[in-house]
């Protein structure tokens, strides 16, 4: 994507959130996403996994001055992506710049699959997230009590992604990088 057609998708998507007609919005090949206010348990997830990392980042003195945090974006306007996951692992540092977030400072993202668009997990940011060369992706998912870890992003025949995933349920203790998430914290969708 060139940089005028990117320009454009991110002034429509700052059209659409000053309306009001999205919570969030996101940029990926060519598609501009919408997404509505995550439900309780969704947030609820995405709080417990902030406080696991944050606990395990202030524990390890390799990690001093990191932060798991939610909300800010990630940019690279140079192959039209713009994605705002629901956590971030990132040096404070770089949150006190202008702008949004470069790819390189950031070491983990974590996505909880929404029950009404799980695609853009599983298929749009499994393939952007790599391609911005974020080294690691954790995948939870509240519809079937499941998580994945995606690590080592690589150039493939059909576009950058992650050369290696692996697959946990709901009670494992899951390694993540250099931190374990214990995801029995985590309730589903169902309230199971």
């Amino acid at each position: 994507m060139d940089a005028k057609t990117y320009a454009r998708m991110r002034a429509l998507a700052m059209e659409l959130l000053e309306r009001g007609d999205a919570w969030a919005v996101e940029i990926g090949e060519g598609v501009v996403t919408m997404t509505m206010s995550p439900v309780n348990r969704h947030e609820l997830i995405s709080l417990r996994l902030r406080r696991q990392i944050e606990r395990q980042l202030s524990d390890d003195p390799d990690w001093a001055g990191h932060v798991a945090h939610s909300g800010p974006e990630i940019k690279v306007p140079a192959i039209g992506r713009m994605r705002r996951p629901d956590v971030v692992v990132v040096a404070e540092q770089a949150l006190d710049t202008p702008g949004f977030l470069d790819p390189s400072d950031v070491a983990l993202v974590a996505e909880v699959v929404s029950a009404s668009n799980p695609d853009n997990v599983y298929r749009e940011k499994t393939r952007d997230y790599p391609a911005m060369d974020i080294p690691l992706y954790l995948i939870i998912d509240p519809r079937d009590k499941t998580l994945a870890v995606l690590s080592d992003p690589a150039p493939g025949d059909d576009g950058p992604r992650y050369r290696a995933r692996h697959d946990y349920a709901f009670g494992d203790a899951v390694p993540v990088g250099p931190w374990i998430v214990e995801s029995g914290e985590f309730p589903s969708y169902d309230g199971s």
